[in-house]
């Protein structure tokens, strides 16, 4: 077993529970966290489901030992982001489905910038957990149950596409790699589904629409970036949020002051239209402002609006040790 598992500085930037978004009294209980879950038509939105105790977590992250193979290994962990997946429902005999899985999700990853520009500046690792049998819970209906490392299973909290696992045991066993920046679980199903933790993204790895998850959830834990959708609150009434692509301020207030993105008001943007203030953003749909109509953080299947795709390749750029390309600006 390698030592601790090692969330690197930008796994620092990974926001907490399920990526800090605001949320009602009852989910500071340690019983509660929220999670991410992904609709079929690419909408996202916060559910609640109930959080691991401390004796789970414990049991979870006991010594655990599984080969890791790599897909691509491209340099130093010092100078690479290193992305680790892990699988759940694959037995012994199933290890080349699950590699296929893998090179598929890395696949439908890179096709989106800046994932594509640096995807040469990538560790990417298969950790080969072994399952007692082939599948995951309540797949393909409820009811339906199987021994499997990390427990995988759909309709988690009663949310049909919600695929949820136990993130202790999947950080456990990601700790076999060299090194952690982020860890994607595949599930051995051809269901739609996933969810976002804070350190784990799960999806389908059979389902080619699932690898989506993986390029909004690497916002999050690469840029920081918040959520852009507008559920399930109303009103905002807070101060300034502290990630870069959204606001409380409108368009004209972000000019006065020359706040956040003001500089960039008006241009295009590589998810459509023009740089903005719309208000709905996360979680609210007023009060908070994001700065274009629809981009991957706001819904699976887009791309990162000029704000986000800038600061992605900023925090690539210094994981990565790399000298700034020409043309990004700074969001704020």
């Amino acid at each position: 077993m390698r030592p601790s598992i090692r969330l690197a500085a930008l796994a620092a930037l990974t926001l907490a529970a399920a990526f800090a978004g605001p949320a009602p009294a009852s989910a500071t209980s340690p019983a509660t966290q929220w999670l991410e879950a992904f609709a079929e038509d690419g909408g996202i939105s916060q559910i609640a489901v109930p959080a691991q105790s401390a004796a789970q977590r414990t049991a979870a992250t006991a010594a655990v030992t599984a080969t890791v193979t790599p897909l691509q290994q491209t340099g130093s962990t010092g100078t690479r982001f290193d992305l680790v997946f892990v699988g759940d429902g694959y037995t012994s005999s199933e290890l080349a489905l699950y590699h296929q899985h893998v090179a598929e999700k890395w696949a439908t990853l890179t096709t989106l910038a800046p994932y594509s520009t640096y995807k040469n500046y990538f560790n990417v690792w298969m950790v080969d957990v072994v399952s007692a049998q082939s599948g995951v819970d309540n797949d393909p209906t409820q009811g339906i149950s199987k021994n499997t490392a990390l427990g995988m299973y759909f309709w988690c909290s009663g949310t049909e596409r919600l695929l949820c696992l136990d993130e202790s045991a999947a950080q456990a066993y990601a700790a076999n790699a060299p090194a952690v920046d982020m860890i994607v679980a595949v599930g051995n199903s051809t269901k739609y589904g996933g969810a976002g933790y804070s350190t784990v993204a799960t999806a389908s790895g059979g389902n080619a629409q699932s690898g989506l998850i993986v390029q909004h959830e690497l916002g999050h834990s690469i840029g920081g970036l918040a959520d852009e959708y507008d559920t399930p609150y109303n009103r905002y009434a807070g101060g300034e949020p502290a990630e870069p692509n959204v606001t409380r301020y409108t368009a004209a207030q972000l000019t006065s002051g020359k706040r956040k993105w003001y500089a960039l008001l008006g241009q295009a943007t590589p998810d459509g239209g023009v740089i903005g203030a719309y208000e709905g953003a996360r979680y609210y749909k007023y009060g908070l402002y994001r700065p274009s109509q629809n981009s991957v953080m706001r819904s699976l299947g887009q791309q990162f609006n000029t704000i986000g795709l800038n600061v992605m390749t900023q925090k690539l750029l210094a994981k990565i040790q790399l000298t700034t390309v020409t043309g990004v600006v700074p969001a704020g």
